[in-house]
């Protein structure tokens, strides 16, 4: 009778098309979720099932449960009792919603090589010295009396290279890792760009994927940098939202459904448009960017870690990251990557720097203008190319500047009020963390902050 009814609620409110595949969205969704959680960032589950999970899966959350066996390090979840799921710790490699096959092993770490650049803080919290830059902090956290909440959980304000203010939540700290979501394409920006600089790849000719090899195939004129920029014209989803509808999306499936290889669900996707004329934000294509990465770093997980930290996370000092892979041994490129407040601070501050970090240019001269030059048709929202951009105008730039966001910031920007913003004409990067279910992401508190801090600088 409970399968009965689920289904039968399931039907009325989306439709009984592709229900079994929703379903097993929201299980996978809840599985992988609440292991990269425990077991990655190190957080008390049921807290982050409530302040994180179930609000996504508002109006059916009722349906969905869940178990963590802290023992075997795997959390199963189950939704309308039409699915399971089961997702497992795999060390370096993060969780994984597994189909049956056994989880890879982890990657062996090198020792990490030494930082460009000393800390940028000490191993304390760094309490804001000035009263009103420590009063724009508190309005940062401060939460609503209701429903929608913001629960930031980290924001830390770096100004000429060193911290000047930082603040967590109760259970968070410097060292938690935490998830970027699409924050998570800007670093996957950050590493093309140096395959770029090293001669490795250009963004300008068609993208390396056999399926499309053919000249013959509409699809074998996308470039890297149609796939960047969110205008492949590729017909797979859209990952700008992420609520219970969500769940029938194929970007989500191809996430959260135990799919193996991500890149290759998402090569198989006809084109919609010729490439360059149709903007369309989707996981879809940085996870095709995420497998070039991939081939071009061993063709493995242990290769892809010991480039992404030989080349940028210990040069920047990145200490607490977690890049998760597929099945196939692919990043899971758009969307899930985990790294301290801290580090997501550090990897700002490249881009703050125009890729060059101590004496040592990282990304290609150039780079950075590339990256947030505003794409053609994203102007509504402000998208360059893995980076959000208030350099262009538009709706999205506008909104965001009157809420007091200069006119020259960009940002690495993730579902749910992750940012890490960065404002070259005040030597400043502000970076806010934590699961902000309210208007915007919580777009216009973030912005007032960068105001906030601004309007301090001065007296500092």
């Amino acid at each position: 009778m409970h399968r009965f009814l689920a289904a039968s609620l399931l039907c009325c409110l989306t439709g009984c098309n592709s229900i079994d595949r929703a379903t097993h969205v929201a299980s996978g969704f809840v599985s992988h979720q609440l292991c990269s959680a425990t077991f990655v960032s190190g957080l008390d589950p049921e807290q982050y099932y409530r302040e994180a999970i179930a609000p996504t899966l508002r109006p059916l959350s009722f349906l969905s449960s869940h178990a963590v066996d802290v023992k075997d390090r795997e959390v199963s979840a189950t939704f309308a009792g039409l699915a399971q799921a089961r997702a497992v710790y795999r060390g370096s490699l993060g969780c994984l919603v597994t189909s049956g096959d056994a989880p890879a092993a982890a990657a062996p770490q090198a020792e990490p090589a030494p930082a460009l650049l000393p800390e940028i803080g000490g191993r304390d919290v760094v309490e804001p010295a000035d009263p009103a830059l420590k009063a724009a902090l508190e309005r940062a956290f401060a939460e609503n009396p209701e429903p929608p909440y913001r629960q930031t959980k980290a924001v830390v304000v770096v100004h000429d290279g060193r911290i000047i203010a930082e603040r967590y939540a109760a259970g968070y700290g410097i060292d938690t890792p935490l998830l970027g979501w699409s924050m998570t394409k800007s670093v996957t920006n950050a590493l093309l760009g140096i395959l770029v600089r090293q001669g490795k790849l250009d963004m300008n000719v068609p993208a390396a994927i056999a399926a499309w090899a053919g000249p013959a195939d509409p699809r074998h004129a996308i470039t890297p940098d149609n796939l960047l920029r969110m205008n492949s014209g590729l017909d797979i989803g859209q990952s700008m939202t992420a609520n219970a509808g969500t769940a029938f999306d194929p970007t989500a499936y191809m996430v959260f459904g135990g799919v193996r290889d991500m890149a290759a669900f998402t090569e198989r996707a006809p084109l919609r448009a010729t490439p360059g004329t149709w903007w369309n934000y989707t996981n879809g294509n940085t996870l095709l960017l995420s497998r070039i990465i991939r081939d071009n770093a061993g063709g493995n997980p242990a290769g892809v870690l010991a480039f992404a930290h030989r080349e940028l996370f210990d040069k920047l000092g990145m200490k607490h990251v977690t890049l998760e892979f597929d099945a196939a041994g692919t990043p899971i490129g758009g969307s899930h990557m985990f790294a301290s407040a801290r580090d997501w601070a550090k990897f700002a501050m490249l881009y703050l720097n125009d890729g060059v970090m101590g004496a040592e240019r990282i990304l290609p001269e150039g780079w950075v203008d590339y990256s947030t030059a505003q794409t053609p048709g994203s102007g509504f929202y402000g998208y360059g190319a893995g980076f959000w951009t208030n350099r262009g105008g538009g709706p999205g730039a506008e909104y965001r500047i009157a809420h007091g966001m200069p006119a020259d910031a960009f940002m690495a920007r993730g579902s749910g009020g992750q940012y890490a913003i960065v404002v070259p004409s005040q030597r400043l990067v502000v970076v806010r963390m934590g699961p902000a279910f309210t208007p915007r992401d919580d777009m216009d508190v973030v912005a007032h902050l960068v105001a906030d801090i601004i309007a301090q600088l001065p007296n500092l």
